[in-house]
């Protein structure tokens, strides 16, 4: 079976924080999980290059946009190396190969039918000397009535034009704009409005934050979009009379599953239409990010006429994460940052806290306290330990060899009985319900462990030890497969002592005899002193 998995693109312009990691970590779940199964994956992200904030920081720092967007882009792809995450393609909107595929998508998609020309009012500041991106135009929403940027308003959800505003200014310097008339292409979304809707009421399964915002942005009312603007920093607009303008962020950034998807096509010489349309697609984002896969990706598909491209199947959007009860805030630097937190934990223990402690269907709150005790009371305390004790026993008492004995049968089926059961919630996008149930399996171990009292039958009932030591092997090496998807490196940590050569999803049974590699400790014990240093940390800042 073909997947195609797409995580959100993150905004090049500055540094990735927890709430980044929290709603894209479900996405490389996925893709190890598909990989395991046998199917042929996809997994496919990049930075997002291009706009206006871009090129407003390289101002102030005096470097060229280019400059500042690969600079983040490193940054990204370093933080995701070390968490662990395996994209099959990490790209960038500033590519030769995302420019060469938008540039044709847009080509045919202008000779749809569903794209035409319109003289509207765009935002221009004065004493900027430049047109703004609706997302720079700030002012209260004509809706609700709070703060709200010109693109959307965070409060209601309402998509926006700048022009509705109330009390508009420019965000860079506060002035009020002026409105300009200018020529732009504008995409006929209006006109796709049943098919939309057709599409997003046969989704209902989709999380309840994807499709009740769906539904609405139909129910009150679809709008034409924009697909040009007048930026300096962007994809140059393939149509004669649009020189100097370019295509709007949100009609380019999109289309990077699709680019990406091509490109790594054309490297494995697979046709690009068959794999796209076969596949099994999940996107993977914030719930602020769910009308530009719901609306905005199918609109652009639907808009190429020429040729039947395969709408979003799976919308795997998360809630909000804040940090010690507030709404984490980069401007205002309250938020973690990945590329420090990784320099101070075990990826795995980020990893673990975010999914089974993130916000997939509600806002949830990271604190360090749970973070520190996440990692003490369940990775340590009750995986980690489970693993070493048993280990460390066969080390000591069976001269580093697995026990010559039979596994425990009933055990043995529920292991068995575990890879659909948390396969299915997986594809189901339950990712914190399936890393608990495997937990709530890695405490029943602990407990037979302790009812068996190995250290007694060593010498009481020899055979029922190796018997308890074969069934711990058992477990323990078929909760590196099942845990693989979440906790990579501290599976390949129990792959390489058990000589498990291949991930596959199934029970698998280690031989009698097998001579153990090398064990060592998957978790350190985190001091408790640590919450209070990083509580002050967090709020030096």
């Amino acid at each position: 079976m073909n997947i195609l998995i797409g995580n959100a693109w993150p905004y090049a312009n500055g540094s990735l924080h927890i709430g980044h990691i929290a709603a894209l970590l479900p996405g490389d779940v996925l893709a190890r999980y598909f990989r395991a199964k046998g199917d042929s994956v996809f997994f496919v992200s990049g930075s997002d290059c291009h706009g206006t904030p871009v090129a407003i920081r390289a101002r102030q720092e005096n470097k060229t946009p280019e400059e500042i967007s690969d600079y983040y882009h490193n940054d990204f792809t370093d933080c995701f190396n070390r968490l662990g995450f395996s994209y099959d393609l990490y790209g960038k909107t500033s590519s030769s190969e995302h420019k060469c595929f938008v540039k044709d998508f847009h080509k045919k998609l202008y000779n749809g039918g569903y794209v035409y020309e319109k003289s509207t009012p765009q935002a221009y500041c004065d004493k900027c000397k430049q047109f703004l991106p609706d997302r720079f135009v700030k002012g209260l929403c004509p809706h609700c009535g709070k703060f709200a940027r010109g693109d959307q308003c965070e409060a209601c959800g309402n998509v926006l034009e700048p022009e509705n505003l109330l009390q508009v200014e420019c965000s860079i310097c506060g002035k009020p704009p002026e409105f300009r008339s200018t020529d732009h292409l504008y995409l006929a979304v209006t006109r796709m409005k049943d098919e939309l809707e057709r599409y997003i009421k046969s989704h209902s399964d989709w999380r309840k934050n994807a499709y009740e915002m769906s539904k609405r942005y139909i129910h009150e009312g679809l709008r034409d979009r924009s697909l040009t603007r007048d930026l300096d920093w962007g994809i140059d607009v393939p149509k004669d009379g649009f020189d100097g303008k370019r295509i709007y962020i949100w009609a380019e950034n999109v289309l990077g599953y699709l680019s990406d998807c091509y490109t790594l096509c054309q490297q494995q010489g697979i046709d690009f239409y068959e794999f796209w349309n076969s596949s099994r697609q999940y996107y993977v984002h914030g719930k602020d990010n769910i009308p530009f896969h719901t609306i905005i990706l199918p609109s652009l598909l639907l808009g190429r006429t020429d040729i039947k491209f395969k709408l979003p199947d799976d919308i795997i959007s998360s809630e909000y994460l804040t940090l010690e009860g507030r709404k984490i805030s980069t401007s205002g630097n309250w938020a973690i940052w990945v590329k420090d937190i990784i320099e101070r934990y075990d990826s795995d223990t980020i990893r673990y806290f975010l999914i089974g402690n993130g916000p997939e269907k509600r806002d949830t709150d990271f604190t360090w306290r749970e973070f520190i005790n996440s990692h003490n009371g369940e990775l340590l305390g009750a995986y980690g330990n489970f693993v070493n004790r048993s280990l460390v026993f066969i080390q000591k008492y069976f001269e580093n060899e697995v026990p010559n004995a039979q596994c425990n049968q009933n055990i043995l089926k529920s292991l068995k009985k575990l890879y659909p059961c948390i396969g299915e919630l997986i594809e189901q996008g339950d990712f914190k319900e399936a890393l608990d149930t495997i937990f709530a399996f890695v405490r029943t171990a602990n407990k037979y462990f302790d009812e068996e009292q190995p250290w007694i039958t060593i010498k009481s009932d020899y055979k029922k030890c190796k018997e308890t030591l074969n069934t711990c092997v058992q477990i323990i090496a078929n909760l590196s497969l099942l845990l693989d998807p979440f906790l990579p490196f501290s599976s390949a940590k129990i792959r390489n002592i058990l000589k498990i050569e291949k991930l596959v999803w199934q029970c698998i049974e280690i031989p009698a005899n097998l001579e153990l590699g090398q064990v060592e400790i998957l978790f350190e014990r985190i001091d408790k002193k640590v919450i209070q240093e990083e509580e002050t940390r967090l709020k030096g800042l």
